[in-house]
């Protein structure tokens, strides 16, 4: 079997099971583990799929621009936005992430809703600065342009010195076994300061998302305490997370 014939197999297996492993393409192909590791080495700087120790798994399918994220998949943005209102009420601090899921979330929160919203979120804070009910802490710092949020040691020193009853964090990657990960670094650590500093953290994620990983790891997923995405609940691909004792939404 040629190169391009192997790659290929690679892809059709990935999209198939959600992950590969090393062993596994080996028989499949016929050839060395080594060779195997060299092709998924070269996938993976096409950006086709994401490497890891033993194999390979999805990337994170989302576009990484604000202004193309935004514009992507809105029903399915909106629909989640749409569960997650049933767990804010009157009183409550909460944080916003710059997840497009979450600035739905913004947009979607009634007006009468008395609430606290600490975000380092440009679009949150745009939203939400004629909300006549919602107080807005925004988090200065060092501006990400392809985010639309702040980010940085002054963004994570305002994070870190609030007590929140909810973290709603818009996903980038999320894997049973690989837990939350980003594709960009101080937004790892940020996201990782948010939910430490929470009672109890919402992961708002559109399925597609769902068993994909991403460079920079944030937190083992069993940090989070509830998962919403816009399919029903009972879908097969959520059974892992349900057996780890997160509640699926």
């Amino acid at each position: 079997m040629v190169k391009e014939e192997r790659l290929q197999v690679i892809i059709d297996t990935l999209e198939k099971d959600n992950k590969v492993r090393l062993d596994q393409l080996s028989s499949l192909l016929n050839v060395s583990e080594d060779t195997v590791r060299r092709d998924i080495k070269e996938l993976d700087t096409q950006g086709l799929l994401r490497a890891v120790r033993g194999g390979a798994i999805v990337r994170s399918p989302s576009p990484q621009h604000y202004r193309e994220r935004e514009k992507y998949n809105q029903q399915h943005k909106q629909a989640i936005a749409a569960k997650a209102l049933q767990f804010l009420k009157d009183g409550q601090v909460v944080f916003f992430d710059g997840g497009t899921s979450v600035v739905a979330l913004a947009a979607a929160l009634p007006k009468d809703l008395k609430i606290t919203i600490i975000t380092n979120s440009f679009p949150v804070a745009n939203i939400l600065e004629d909300h006549p009910s919602a107080e807005v802490i925004f988090a200065g710092g060092k501006l990400h342009k392809t985010a639309f949020t702040t980010m940085g040691q002054e963004t994570v020193d305002t994070f870190r010195k609030v007590r929140a009853d909810i973290c709603m964090l818009g996903i980038c990657s999320l894997h049973h076994s690989m837990g939350i990960t980003s594709m960009i670094y101080e937004d790892a650590q940020l996201n990782n300061t948010m939910i430490s500093q929470a009672q109890k953290t919402i992961a708002l994620s559109a399925l597609e998302k769902i068993n994909t990983v991403e460079p920079y790891y944030v937190c083992p997923v069993t940090d989070v305490d509830v998962i919403i995405t816009e399919t029903e609940p009972d879908n097969a691909a959520l059974d892992a997370y349900r057996h780890l004792g997160i509640e699926v939404v």
